[in-house]
């Protein structure tokens, strides 16, 4: 393409798809691998980034926070403008938190459905709330028929296969924030100082509350006074990247 041609290219994307071409560019440009890339960034500002978040932005599956958008630009040495678009850009000028619009598919009939946006959260900071802006690594766009309350919802990407099959490693699962579940509900769990959720199916025994992972090889955990653990909610949905 002459630049002309990129020019109109860039002006037909929305600032996620705009977002998620460029850091590939440039990532490329910079001949680095996306390992290379989280590590750079990790070691220059204190991130916690990840080669799959990394991934999940260049493909589009999920959004960037803010911050992280101007710690690449700052790493690229670039404008915000060349990263995200001179729109998005203006709106990060004037105190935006989400630049991020959602741009569903015209195969299905979306009228009368909201789309959400959902935290998606990585490592949980001790004694700060679950939707604590340091625990959250990216976002992600649901559709409901009902619109859901505000901070009521947040994702978690699925690590290993305690899970598996009904949970496969990588899944992002949708979760209802509440305090408590039902007996062979499939929670998300914090198991005393642990900086990451775990996705448990839950049973009261007495005093204790145990969380039975669905494959067979792993053992359960058990959660009493000795070894404490809160719910932080309840799975609602299972996604995953074809």
């Amino acid at each position: 393409m002459n630049e002309s041609e990129i020019s109109k290219h860039n002006s037909d994307m929305n600032a996620s798809e705009l977002f998620s071409y460029n850091l590939k560019k440039y990532r490329k440009q910079k001949k680095l691998s996306m390992d290379k890339l989280a590590e750079d960034l990790n070691k220059k500002y204190g991130t916690k980034i990840s080669k799959s978040m990394i991934s999940r932005w260049e493909t589009g599956v999920t959004d960037p926070q803010i911050k992280y958008v101007l710690y690449l630009a700052d790493y690229f040495q670039i404008s915000l403008t060349n990263l995200i678009g001179r729109r998005a850009r203006n709106a990060v000028a004037h105190g935006a938190r989400d630049i991020f619009e959602p741009h569903p598919s015209n195969s299905i009939d979306t009228s009368g459905m909201h789309y959400v946006r959902v935290p998606i959260i990585g490592t949980i900071a001790c004694g700060e709330p679950i939707l604590a802006e340091q625990n959250i690594e990216g976002y992600t766009h649901e559709l409901f028929e009902e619109e859901p309350k505000k901070d009521e919802l947040f994702a978690l990407r699925c690590k290993g296969d305690s899970m598996e099959p009904l949970i496969p490693d990588g899944a992002l699962v949708l979760i209802h924030k509440q305090p408590t579940v039902e007996d062979d509900e499939i929670a998300a769990v914090q198991v005393d100082d642990d900086t990451r959720a775990t996705l448990k199916k839950i049973k009261h025994v007495g005093q204790n509350v145990i969380l039975y992972p669905i494959n067979s090889k792993y053992d359960p955990i058990i959660l009493n006074k000795d070894n404490p653990g809160r719910i932080l909610g309840k799975a609602i949905h299972v996604g995953f990247d074809m």
